[in-house]
């Protein structure tokens, strides 16, 4: 069954893949490799699983100010998520995204939705809808 709703770009971009989701926010500082895409937050229930190339769903990032350059750095590398779906906005992880796109010429879309009812393995669209809004399909 497909499933789909509105969001808010904090980045606007499209991107489709399988959702990776936490229930619990993910700090990208001190939580990722940066040259994995390997969670490394002991205090994580991700730990050991690796974000590169899927959707990233969580209620939202979780500081440091320094998250915004481990995620450009990711993204970078190759080594990020395709996509963040976040239940909040996150102005951290929008520097982070934005910069990516500056420096690098990479976007990768940062979106603020309802998440509810998407579970990890989940195949996710991201895409601009006629009006500019977010349009997330699950199914």
């Amino acid at each position: 069954m497909t499933i789909e709703r509105t969001g808010t770009f904090q980045l606007a971009g499209e991107a489709q893949g399988q959702a990776l989701v936490f229930s619990q926010p993910l700090s990208f500082w001190g939580g990722i490799d940066a040259e994995t895409g390997d969670i490394t937050d002991h205090s994580h229930p991700g730990l050991g699983q690796n974000v590169a190339g899927k959707i990233l769903v969580m209620p939202s990032g979780r500081g440091s100010s320094s998250s915004s350059s481990v995620l450009a750095e990711t993204i970078r590398r190759g080594t990020a998520p395709i996509g963040i779906l976040l239940e909040r906005p996150d102005p951290i992880l929008a520097v982070g995204a934005i910069i990516a796109e500056f420096l690098y010429e990479i976007r990768m879309p940062l979106v603020v939705c309802d998440t509810m009812g998407i579970v990890s393995g989940d195949r996710i669209v991201i895409c601009v809808g006629k009006d500019g809004a977010a349009v997330i399909r699950k199914g």
